[in-house]
């Protein structure tokens, strides 16, 4: 199939930058297989070429392995030694060679080079390292702006996860508004079917689970803001622990400094290399989800929790609201007492229990991979037209 041909039909040879769906098990990771899945599963007569610097044999491609309309490009020649160059120059002549429609940057950046003829997508996800410069270090800060402000002005279109880092987008970079789409994260569909009775049983003695926990999902890290968490835990009943499932920095070591001295040492429960199946039952026992983060580009943890029919306390100020919809609640990041109050509502109210599940459910949808895929896919056609 000749670039003229693909254009010219209704089916399109999309190419991905496919680094984070190989090798990254974490947000960008989850975000890029993710996308690629839906895509695939519901416009199947579409290509779907995946440009990866490394051969990784990610346990969560399995799935994206077994679809016929998916294959892998990986660097030739001298680039093999030099992956890194070739994402960012060498990839070119592989993108012209596979004759791809349109090639999508979903972790924030795209090629210094593409090839003529090859439209251009990126997904940004957040801008957090201008806004809170203080979480990153400053040659990463640079790196960040200069790949990203450039992929931003190079794309033909730019897709953003919420409406927040659209605003962003267009005060940091001074990026048109019309160049911008927003389109939602959804999350793994494992996280809508219940897991049995036994199960729970399984996944509550595998980790010691308390019978009443709250639970954090998301990098034990300053900008998540856990220690809020843990500071709202000495307010409340001493049979109620709070249980973050995370990677580990070390802000994992001040969380847990604070703990032991307020006296909460035992009621506080960290875990790491939590495998992806073991999370929907952590999130079906929990009691209440706490996601007191100060900034996220999106936050599909909340997605998860909603989609688990679990009550979602958040932090406002940034997206969340976007993630968490109406029927959530909402504390400023630094009040800890607000915090607790709004768990003890929901934990001594059971009708109040009850509605946030059901409605948090019910909003979740709007996040389903099918409207997901729809939005995405008819942003490449306008692309291509």
């Amino acid at each position: 199939m000749t670039q003229f041909e693909n254009y010219g039909s209704s089916k399109m040879r999309i190419g991905f930058d496919a680094k984070r769906a190989s090798g990254n098990s974490t947000g960008l990771g989850n975000y890029s297989r993710y996308t690629i899945e839906i895509l695939s599963e519901f416009y199947p007569d579409n290509e779907y070429v995946l440009f990866t610097p490394k051969r990784n044999p990610h346990p969560r491609l399995q799935t994206i392995r077994s679809r016929s309309n998916v294959r892998f490009v990986y660097p030739s020649g001298g680039y093999r030694f030099f992956s890194s160059l070739w994402r960012s120059r060498g990839v070119a002549r592989d993108i012209a060679a596979n004759g791809i429609s349109i090639f999508h940057g979903l972790s924030n950046e795209l090629p210094m080079q593409t090839p003529a003829g090859a439209k251009t997508v990126v997904t940004v996800h957040d801008l957090i390292f201008l806004r809170y410069p203080q979480f990153y270090k400053p040659a990463d800060r640079a790196i960040y702006r200069f790949k990203f402000r450039s992929a931003c002005r190079r794309a033909d279109r730019i897709i953003a996860v919420s409406e927040c880092t659209k605003r962003d987008i267009v005060s940091f970079f001074r990026i048109p508004e019309e160049k911008i789409n927003v389109v939602y994260q959804g999350c793994d569909p494992v996280f809508a079917t219940a897991p049995s009775e036994e199960t729970k049983r399984r996944i509550a003695g595998k980790y010691g689970l308390p019978p009443v926990y709250l639970l954090n999902v998301g990098s034990i890290e300053s900008r998540k803001n856990l220690l809020l968490a843990v500071k709202a835990l000495k307010r409340l009943p001493a049979e109620i622990h709070l249980v973050a499932v995370g990677k580990s920095t070390p802000y994992r070591t001040e969380t847990e400094k604070y703990a032991a001295q307020a006296g909460l040492g035992s009621r506080l429960h960290l875990f790491d290399n939590v495998p992806t199946d073991d999370l929907p039952a952590l999130y079906r026992m929990a009691s209440v989800f706490v996601y007191p983060s100060f900034f996220e580009g999106f936050g599909i943890p909340i997605i998860e929790a909603l989609t688990s029919g679990t009550p979602v306390v958040a932090a406002t100020g940034s997206c969340l609201e976007e993630a968490g919809g109406a029927h959530s609640l909402y504390v400023d990041p630094n009040d800890d007492e607000d915090l607790s109050a709004k768990i003890i509502s929901i934990l001594n109210n059971s009708s109040l229990a009850a509605q946030m599940r059901e409605k948090g459910r019910e909003y979740a949808q709007r996040f389903s991979g099918a409207k997901i895929a729809a939005e995405m896919m008819n942003i490449y056609r306008e692309v291509v037209r």
